[in-house]
């Protein structure tokens, strides 16, 4: 009962942070799988990556449904993302070991305070008067940019995608969302296909709660933010990404 309640919780957080924001679950669920069931870090990573992969899955669905995805450029930037992946992989054996786990846990935060503070205005049309081939270069070199951090660091891609995609491509923020869990979608499948290739099949319990719970709530949040104005979306994916940061601190902290 223990561990379904923990999955759960944990799956409410990961849901609600790919939903609305792209977020990857790894950032909520492997935590509270560490810290609260015990489980290998690298058995709790395995199963954070695949609940991302249904999760962020149906994610994009809903956004490329109401239009919100741009599915040419999100291509061209995946194909970047997973390339310097394996470049920022191979130089991290390279460089001595350096502690970056709370990275993407601050860049949660600091991103929640951001929508709060200085909410993304960005209009469709606006998005669609830049240059198509301005647009793949800048989509080349940002997937560029997060696969190497995420090889390098092992940090979450997820919201350094949404940030650059929101700051330095101008995506107004449903098509940024849904572009980053297309994404997401992916990546995830191919980081959870390597984890259990090399570590072998998880608690399949544990597996099967994380997936379900962040499937369910991923839906949820997706369906609110597609019918959500933009200010709306905004206020709740910032106040989201601040109580997901906050938490996750606490969890490791505890840890």
């Amino acid at each position: 009962m223990f561990q379904f309640f923990i999955c759960f919780i944990a799956g409410i957080g990961a849901g609600l942070g790919t939903g609305f924001a792209g977020m990857s679950a790894a950032a909520v669920i492997s935590p509270m799988l560490i810290t609260f069931l015990g489980l290998p870090a690298y058995e709790a990573v395995g199963i954070a990556l695949a609940s991302d992969v249904l999760a962020s899955a149906v994610s994009a669905y809903t956004y490329g449904k109401n239009k919100n995805l741009d599915i040419k450029n999100g291509i061209v930037m995946m194909a970047a993302v997973l390339i310097f992946t394996l470049v920022g992989s191979f130089a991290a054996s390279l460089v001595p070991n350096t502690t970056m786990g709370s990275f993407s846990v601050f860049m949660t935060l600091l991103l929640g305070i951001k929508f709060i503070i200085r909410p993304v205005m960005t209009t469709k049309e606006s998005m669609k008067a830049v240059d198509s081939r301005k647009r793949i270069v800048q989509s080349i070199l940002s997937g560029t940019i997060v696969g190497f951090i995420c090889g390098f660091i092992g940090a979450s891609g997820g919201m350094m995608m949404l940030l650059l995609l929101t700051s330095v491509l101008g995506y107004e923020l449903k098509t940024a969302v849904g572009t980053s869990v297309f994404i997401m979608a992916f990546t995830a499948f191919t980081g959870a296909a390597s984890h259990f290739a090399i570590g072998g099949m998880p608690d399949m319990r544990c597996l099967v709660f994380c997936v379900a719970s962040t499937l369910l709530w991923a839906r949820i949040a997706a369906k609110f933010a597609n019918k959500a104005s933009a200010a709306a979306l905004n206020r709740a994916t910032g106040i989201v990404l601040a109580i997901l940061g906050l938490s996750i601190l606490t969890v490791n902290y505890i840890k």
